[in-house]
């Protein structure tokens, strides 16, 4: 099964909850406090968030921690990255070298290429906007113009 781990789903979460901020400034403690995922967490979160240029830390007195772009302009794949690294199903994605035994002979060499793109693609068109809590129906991007056989097929 391929599954993020926690920390991947608790950033989005992170994430999520900092769109809501009206001044775009939030506390590690308040995000902590509104979502539930405990402050070690949300401090170690926002620190890899911060190297991956997701978000960004403002110090002083009134600092905290704002979203380095809007909600439309960061993608889940973005957020994978930063907290797991590059999206890659198999170790001979993307030209690594070392990570199998039959690497130089193997059929399917390079063919997972294509896997992996196809997701990367998928998880790059989907943006934080569109993980936010919304009507029915808003989750994936470009719903509304699927016929209803076929939107219930996706689910």
């Amino acid at each position: 099964m391929f599954k993020l781990n926690r920390l991947t789903d608790y950033a989005v979460v992170v994430m999520s909850q900092m769109t809501r901020s009206p001044d775009g400034l939030c506390t590690a403690p308040s995000i902590a406090q509104e979502t539930g995922v405990p402050l070690p967490t949300v401090a170690k979160l926002l620190n890899a968030l911060a190297h991956a240029d997701l978000v960004t830390s403002h110090r002083g007195a009134a600092g905290g921690y704002s979203l380095d772009r809007p909600a439309e302009a960061i993608s889940v794949a973005e957020i994978i990255q930063a907290l797991e690294g590059p999206i890659a199903l198999t170790a001979c994605v993307d030209g690594a070298v070392g990570g199998c035994e039959v690497q130089s002979f193997c059929p399917m060499r390079g063919n997972w290429d294509k896997v992996n793109k196809a997701i990367h693609g998928a998880l790059s068109r989907v943006s934080l906007a569109d993980m936010l809590p919304g009507p029915p129906g808003d989750f994936f991007p470009g719903a509304r113009d699927i016929p209803d056989a076929q939107a219930k097929r996706m689910v």
